[in-house]
């Protein structure tokens, strides 16, 4: 690795998008000197490049093997897969290839907090960040949510703590991050059509955890248990708290989010419900309780959250059917957390909308928990017919053309005290821009119901 003090020699960015950009701006301003290669004809911050760093050159339609052969160093974006051959031959090479947290890493001296997971990893950061803030602290919030990680160090005023989202795909590339507290939430199978095997995806999660001072681990997922050596772990889980644990209690026939035998808060007093919420709720209390924040105001926001947009989100509540949108639910994890989490409390039953763009994965851990809690499925998109394989004749199946189809067609099909769940366990860009253009349009097709 060059140290972050050799400006000499060529910096080569892969891709410009957000993350591209941030990176161009980032060493542009450090004085080093930039070139970029894209694959895309005309790539989104095309425009930007041209009138902020006109000095910059940029190479487009196919990665630049003659500009990469010249770089000292390359920064891949995250949504640029390190098999792809140009960069394959690079790493054979032995030419060093990072992301922008080790840009990132390499430059800060302020400590860090570090989530990633298959699932709930945008909810528990944001979560983080506004428990850090209640306690007194300037915390940034961004990387693999919102604001790139690098536009975080530039601003004018220095936080006192960094909370950072980060997916496998900026952990591949990862070497000096040392954070003060790091969490593994979660793993499910995702993302397979970028990993070999799902041991090379979780292989990717566990980078997290190297170098950090204090490991927050997933009781309930053997999957998050770090592997690292950290100076101390603590643990979350659904189950009764034991030793350096936070959990669910029971105490005078009311549950409680508690830290081993001491209840903190009511559940019934969490503005969002369902099980996986709590989980997300106790993994930021031992997140920031290893980040030495007080109880007092991490429970405040708590008592005030009302959850992330597309998130298991309530959109309306009609002739006693709840309406809950789960665009987010990109995943099998996700769209299975989502359905026990709110089949679990459900008096009624849940008709599921399902479907999109499957990206390889396996199905068939959803298909338990909808013989559990679903009614009917109804399913759109591309992975319609391999849904439809997979859950056979255990719960009734609907196919619908678009989703404003399959939103009358779960109008149809519920009854009091049912919910309605868009949470479809696929990618988006079948029929959507991205997975928040699916949820507005559901949100508005719910809203336009006839009361």
């Amino acid at each position: 690795m060059y140290p972050e003090n050799n400006l000499a020699g060529l910096r080569v960015v892969i891709g410009l998008g957000i993350t591209g950009l941030s990176c161009v701006r980032y060493l542009c301003q450090r004085g080093y000197t930039v070139a970029v290669t894209d694959t895309r004809e005309r790539p989104p911050h095309w425009d930007i490049l041209k009138k902020d760093y006109p000095h910059v050159p940029i190479s487009t339609g196919k990665l630049d093997d003659a500009l990469l052969n010249q770089a000292v160093e390359i920064i891949i974006s995250p949504g640029i897969s390190l098999q792809e051959p140009a960069i394959a031959r690079q790493i054979q090479k032995n030419k060093p290839v990072i992301g922008d947290i080790e840009l990132f890493a390499r430059s800060i001296n302020v400590p860090v907090i570090a989530i990633t997971g298959t699932n709930a990893k945008s909810t528990v950061t944001t979560l983080i960040g506004k428990m850090a803030q209640a306690a007194g602290k300037y915390a940034a919030v961004g990387g693999n949510l919102g604001i790139p990680v690098l536009d975080l160090v530039n601003q004018f005023q220095p936080p006192e703590l960094f909370v950072l989202e980060l997916s496998s795909f900026q952990l591949e590339t990862t070497y000096s991050l040392s954070p003060l507290v790091a969490t593994v939430l979660n793993v499910t199978p995702d993302h397979m059509d970028r990993y070999a095997t799902f041991d090379d995806y979780i292989a990717a999660k566990q980078r997290i955890y190297r170098a950090c001072q204090v490991a927050v681990c997933n009781q309930d997922d053997r999957q998050t248990i770090c592997k690292q050596p950290a100076q101390r772990q603590l643990y979350f889980t659904l189950q009764n708290p034991g030793p350096n644990t936070f959990g669910l209690l029971l105490q005078q026939r009311e549950v409680y989010l508690a830290y081993e035998s001491m209840p903190l808060l009511p559940v019934a007093e969490l503005p969002v419900k369902g099980r996986h919420y709590y989980a997300n709720a106790l993994a930021a209390l031992a997140v920031g309780y290893g980040a030495g924040l007080d109880f007092q105001p991490m429970l405040a926001v708590l008592r005030q959250f009302q959850g992330l947009p597309h998130r298991c989100q309530l959109v309306r509540e009609r002739a006693n059917i709840s309406w809950f949108n789960d665009s987010k639910g990109t995943n099998v994890g996700a769209t299975l957390a989502a359905i026990e989490g709110l089949g679990a409390d459900l008096r009624g039953r849940l008709i599921l909308i399902a479907g999109g763009v499957g990206k390889n994965a396996d199905f068939q851990p959803l298909l338990p928990v909808i013989k559990k809690y679903v009614r009917a499925v109804v399913l759109i998109g591309e992975a319609a017919p391999i849904l439809a394989n997979t859950i056979g004749t255990s719960v009734a199946t609907y196919h619908a053309q678009s989703l404003e189809e399959a939103v009358y067609k779960a109008d149809q099909l519920a009854v009091a005290e049912d919910c309605v769940l868009l949470s479809p366990a696929c990618a988006s860009f079948d029929m959507f821009k991205n997975y928040e253009h699916r949820g507005t349009v559901f949100t508005s097709l719910v809203q336009e119901l006839k009361s």
